[in-house]
């Protein structure tokens, strides 16, 4: 009955919170929580919003580190707005933080590599650059 019962509630969630959505690279899929809308509508207004989507910086690379990033992220997510354990201002964690400093580094090489002459390995391009993707 256990596993019947987690399944029910996780199924359940999974379609009341539009789960299908977070696998396609629709931008709008981010804002279906209240939460995001903020975003959203910062990042149409951004440099990025006619140039990439939140996939391309918020997901690694390749078909299995972008579903297990997502797959975490949809985890964490339910659970804080499931529960309330979210702060008013959404912070970026660390594993996020990495990713998105990864995804800079990527559609920027040329950029980067110059950069890491004058500051050495492993640039830190949102230390910086922090409101670029979401005005």
């Amino acid at each position: 009955m256990g596993v019947g019962l987690t399944m029910g509630v996780g199924l359940f969630t999974f379609g009341y919170a539009q789960g299908a959505s977070y696998m396609t690279n629709n931008p709008d899929a981010c804002a279906n929580c209240h939460v995001m809308r903020e975003q959203h509508s910062g990042w149409m207004k951004s440099s990025h919003g006619n140039v990439a989507v939140c996939n391309d910086c918020h997901s690694p690379a390749g078909f299995v580190p972008k579903y297990y990033t997502k797959a975490r992220n949809g985890f964490f997510h339910s659970l804080a707005f499931t529960t309330g354990w979210f702060p008013d201002n959404i912070r970026i964690n660390n594993f996020n933080y990495e990713v998105t400093n990864n995804a800079c580094v990527k559609c920027h090489q040329p950029m980067v590599a110059a950069m890491e002459g004058v500051h050495g390995e492993g640039v830190d391009c949102i230390q910086c650059h922090n409101q670029v993707g979401h005005q």
